[in-house]
């Protein structure tokens, strides 16, 4: 074989190698923006899925199909209309926690809504994961707290009491614009107290 088509191989050889190369980068650095972006969301979505490779597509899938929506901050009139439908809300939780946490739940679900997110709670709470990775496993949790079944007594008023927790956090990100502490956990041993900051 002629000196020329060592070259050749060789040279091909490296370019699949460059290329192989290349694609793990932007393999890692899509892996690393993922992680960045979606925070403990990402880890989430890994394991319901049970693959990387699957959870980072529906996470880049969430991002296009946020790209779509009209993401929007409240007018000041909403803001007050929906701090005081909150006020209320927790306002009931000692008379009534099931009408208080059902409220609490409907009163965040409308914040999303005109705000600009989808109705459909999977696709809410997908996009919402976009642009507030940090609450969104709060959403979830509350909502489940108060939608699950099996809770009577005492533990069904403990699981209403965490949901209004989770929501207020979730109303909080959504109307005034206050950030989640990062190491608290959702659903934190605090009773809920009326949103009014400003």
């Amino acid at each position: 074989m002629d000196t020329i088509w060592w070259v050749v191989i060789a040279v091909a050889i490296a370019v699949i190698l460059l290329a192989v190369a290349a694609q793990a980068y932007m393999r890692t650095r899509r892996r690393s923006g993922l992680r960045e972006q979606f925070g403990p969301e990402y880890e989430r979505t890994v394991g319901e899925s049970g693959s990387r490779r699957k959870a980072e597509r529906e996470l880049a899938e969430r991002e296009r199909a946020h790209e779509d929506l009209d993401i929007r901050p409240l007018t000041e009139a909403a803001r007050e209309r929906h701090l005081q439908d909150w006020q209320r809300a927790e306002s009931r939780f000692v008379d009534d926690p099931e009408l208080a946490a059902r409220e609490a739940d409907s009163i965040v679900r409308s914040v999303l809504q005109e705000r600009g997110y989808p109705s459909e709670y999977d696709e809410q709470a997908a996009a919402v994961s976009v642009d507030h990775p940090r609450v969104v496993e709060r959403y979830r949790h509350g909502h489940q707290m108060v939608h699950g079944n099996g809770a009577s007594g005492d533990e069904r008023t403990e699981n209403l009491r965490k949901a209004m927790v989770d929501f207020r956090a979730v109303f909080e990100q959504l109307v005034e614009d206050v950030e989640p502490a990062e190491d608290v956990e959702p659903a934190e041993d605090v009773e809920p107290t009326p949103a009014t900051r400003r």
